[in-house]
């Protein structure tokens, strides 16, 4: 079976044109061609911070759906967060984790381990032993409040030449107020000068995290970070009664927005990353005060970015590849070893119903997008594939 691409706008990227060009794939059985040639072929996107829930509760999400939610999400990479059960703090831990990930993942799922030992971040975890098979160290979910831990932390990281990806979040502030969020950075900044290891931050939503990093970037310091699609197109103004707008960091006021629009375009923010945390609909459904903190967004990452900001001609099609994949992949080390089909002028509003996850929770229910994924292909195999191509074939 092949593709054909002979008419489809490929982005601008001669490896990807060159893996295009050879590419024959036999694992859609019954069909000699599938007709791309309308289509848009873009690298395909990079998620670092995802949470698939397994082990430990797979009643919210499991490897296999959430895999396909990606790959439904123009994703063939994630890297998934270590607040499990087991938590990957040991070898025997981890393992337990990867194997349910060689059996249902349809794409390449990266895991974080943890830290310290059960997130505690009261004693560092047995970093050497699973460094080999992590695509870094975070304790996300829980901020690292001991300075003596996270300086031990960075120097172990440095050796292991791992990153350290931190949920900032200092513990004697106010829980949910920004300088929660920008304390933490401003003393991790320190850190990282001081030791030189690799340091990306968590899903930033303030302007103080944006300066901050903004001008350690300009001073030398080893520092990378993301925001999500949420934290750019809403604010706390938007909020309503109800689970799907209960995140962590919690959407932020209009100058914090304006702030990290900024920090898209002047490239101080590195990543676009989705945060992906699914919850099961009893604990989505108590009211925004009494729900569990996370919503989904693999689904709806890349439409609601190119239409918030592409079509309105906020930032380039090339720039938003930037912040979904190119940084990602250079950053955390993942070769770009898959592309994704989309249909950019497919207009439709956005139903969780029809969603890959097991997740419901979105603050974009019934949005307005331009952007269909119509295939994800990754390590030269259909990760997923639009039922409408397939009729069409």
């Amino acid at each position: 079976m092949k593709f054909d691409f002979s008419n489809a706008n490929v982005f601008n990227n001669e490896s990807l044109k060159g893996k295009l060009s050879a590419l024959e794939l036999p694992s859609v059985s019954h069909c000699s061609v599938i007709d791309f040639s309308s289509y848009d072929i873009l690298p395909a996107f990079i998620d670092v911070h995802v949470h698939f829930r397994e082990p430990g509760f797979s009643y919210k999400e499991r490897v296999a759906t959430g895999s396909m939610a990606a790959a439904k999400g123009g994703y063939f990479a994630v890297c998934t967060m270590p607040n499990l059960n087991p938590v990957p703090d040991t070898l025997e831990n981890l393992n337990r984790q990867l194997e349910i990930i060689k059996k249902d993942s349809v794409i390449k799922t990266l895991p974080f381990g943890a830290i310290t030992k059960g997130q505690s971040g009261k004693e560092l975890s047995d970093m050497e032993a699973i460094a080999p098979f992590v695509c870094g160290f975070s304790d996300d979910g829980r901020g690292v409040d001991n300075n003596d831990i996270m300086r031990e932390a960075m120097i172990r990281a440095k050796a292991l030449d791992k990153i350290i990806s931190a949920h900032c979040e200092d513990g004697s502030c106010i829980k949910d107020s920004k300088e929660a969020e920008w304390k933490q950075i401003e003393r991790d900044i320190k850190l990282v000068d001081e030791i030189g290891c690799k340091y990306h931050v968590c899903h930033i939503s303030t302007k103080e995290s944006v300066e901050l990093i903004r001008d350690a970037k300009k001073s030398g310091v080893n520092i990378t970070c993301e925001t999500a699609p949420h934290y750019l197109t809403l604010t706390d103004a938007d909020k309503e009664d109800s689970g799907r707008f209960k995140m962590n960091p919690p959407l932020r006021d209009e100058i914090d927005k304006i702030a990290l629009i900024e920090g898209i375009c002047d490239g101080t923010i590195d990543m676009i990353a989705t945060d992906h945390a699914p919850h099961s609909a009893e604990e989505k459904g108590r009211g925004f005060e009494k729900s569990l903190n996370g919503i989904v967004g693999l689904e709806t990452a890349f439409p609601v970015m190119y239409t918030d900001f592409v079509k309105k001609n906020i930032i380039t099609l090339d720039r938003l590849i930037e912040l979904m994949s190119l940084n990602a992949s250079r950053r955390f080390n993942i070769e770009l070893d898959g592309f994704t089909v989309y249909d950019l002028n497919d207009r439709y509003a956005i139903d969780p119903d029809g969603f890959a996850t097991m997740g419901r929770s979105t603050p974009f229910t019934g949005k307005s997008v331009y952007g269909k994924c119509m295939a994800t292909v990754c390590s030269g195999k259909i990760a997923y594939i639009d039922e409408k191509i397939m009729k069409n074939r």
